[in-house]
């Protein structure tokens, strides 16, 4: 079994393959870090990370000659199983709507927008632990405890337009999108690979889920 890991120069590779690799230790998991369409395409699995601004990443993605069309390839028409990370969760979106209206993969309907805590003093970017407030049942949220929290660091969050793919928020002025899905994808804007304990049993969840 093997889990494409894209590097498009955009993502937190590093951290994302060291933390795939505990997530799956003693399995027969291979976890590759890949800018090859063709090893995309042969993939069980894929992982696309993600970090800065959303025109940037999505530009760095467009850049790799065949990746977006393996991509859909894999992960629409084929069905593979896909988490998106931060950014890379955001590139799902119809758009992005920083410094401008930027098209994204428009996997899941809906826009990257800033976040706006109704609270003034609370800072953005939102950086820190907060809570994963799940508002569906997922595989990918099995056996985490009610209050589990996870690493962020984002000042836009998605907004997608059916709720019924919105997975969980969390709080920081109100909700805030944690993650979201539909079929065989998923997303998270907190980083797994930067959540200790919970970030590997959701990595360790999302490894063994057969949608």
């Amino acid at each position: 079994m093997r889990t494409a890991l894209i590097d498009y120069g955009s993502g937190n590779i590093a951290s994302a393959a060291k933390a795939l690799g505990r997530a799956t230790a003693g399995s027969r998991q291979e976890i590759v870090v890949t800018a090859d369409p063709a090893l995309v395409k042969s993939a069980d699995r894929i992982v696309l990370p993600g970090v800065g601004a959303f025109a940037d990443c999505m530009r760095g993605l467009s850049a790799v000659p065949g990746m977006i069309d393996a991509l859909n390839e894999t992960v629409l028409r084929n069905g593979r199983p896909f988490l998106g990370i931060c950014v890379g969760m955001q590139l799902m979106a119809t758009a992005g709507r920083e410094f401008g209206i930027h098209p994204g993969l428009n996997w899941i309907e809906g826009d990257v927008v800033p976040i706006k805590p109704a609270d003034p003093a609370l800072k953005i970017p939102h950086m820190g632990w907060n809570e994963i407030e799940p508002v569906a049942d997922h595989p990918i949220f099995v056996g985490l405890e009610p209050d589990a929290n996870a690493y962020y660091v984002h000042s836009f969050e998605m907004k997608p337009a059916d709720r019924a793919t919105l997975l969980a928020t969390t709080n920081y002025g109100g909700a805030v999108t944690a993650a979201i899905g539909r079929d065989n994808l998923v997303g998270t804007q907190f980083h797994p690979e930067k959540s200790q304990a919970v970030g590997l049993k959701i990595l360790s969840n999302f490894m063994h889920w057969t949608p």
